[in-house]
């Protein structure tokens, strides 16, 4: 079955749905109730846009920390002045695309994804030694609730803190000529490590996130799902029937 364009959905994904309150009554008015079992379906969790932000997001940051590490001498696998290019192009084009979907994470709702959930502690117990003993995740996927409270957590830091102190101060490293006379090498000092350390933050993000992409299903089952968009979840029956009905082309 092909994928739903996005643009054509009647709604963000996870915004409010009052038919699903009231499908005890009938999922439409009118219509037999709808029973509140629950099964398991193939749904699209995440949209093309939210896929192609995450792999070309991935590719920037690959990009920058690769040009980063040449301007700081640790290896020297293309010029100086390359890397400088390279790394000044790559980070305004990830500035324009974090721009793009912070408005894109308020008009369609999906910023609800990244508010604090409870269950962090069991999530945390889980993956410091519940997932090698076998337990079962503490947490399940659905399709309005896609991260669990560790998840939104690393995700909020990541937007929040992480990512707003790199534009910050890349912004400061290219403008420096405009306010060298009123901090001098002190504040350019200052901004460079404030800059670094924000910058092997988010390379740690990434190694743990690289991680904690094995933990699923299979080794790969994370990252098929970021590349088909597709996830097997739980799905109440009434869930399911009001899909079926108004967004057949995400269900498989």
């Amino acid at each position: 079955m092909s994928e739903t364009n996005d643009s054509a959905l009647p709604r963000p994904l996870d915004a409010p749905r009052p038919e699903l309150a009231n499908a005890r009554d009938g999922l439409i008015a009118g219509e037999a109730s709808v029973p509140w079992g629950k099964s398991r379906r193939t749904v699209m969790i995440y949209s093309r846009y939210e896929r192609f932000w995450h792999w070309s997001q991935a590719a920037l940051i690959f990009t920058l920390a690769f040009s980063g590490f040449v301007v700081h001498g640790s290896f020297a696998l293309i010029g100086f002045d390359k890397a400088v290019m390279i790394h000044t192009i790559a980070a305004v084009v990830l500035i324009l695309l974090w721009i793009f979907t912070t408005f894109w994470h308020f008009t369609t709702g999906q910023w609800r994804q990244y508010l604090p959930k409870t269950g962090l502690l069991a999530v945390v117990r889980f993956y410091a030694w519940g997932i090698l003993r076998g337990a079962p995740h503490p947490y399940s996927k659905n399709l309005w609730r896609k991260q669990n409270a560790l998840q939104s957590l690393a995700y909020l830091t990541f937007m929040v803190l992480i990512g707003p102190a790199l534009w910050a101060t890349g912004i400061l490293y290219l403008a420096y000529p405009l306010w060298a006379k009123l901090a001098g090498a002190t504040g350019l000092t200052v901004v460079a490590f404030v800059h670094t350390a924000a910058a092997f933050m988010m390379i740690a993000f990434v190694i743990i996130h690289v991680y904690m992409t094995t933990t699923g299903k299979t080794v790969g089952h994370y990252v098929k799902t970021m590349i088909t968009g597709y996830d097997t979840v739980e799905m109440a029956a009434v869930e399911e029937a009001y899909l079926e009905r108004q967004q057949p082309n995400i269900l498989r």
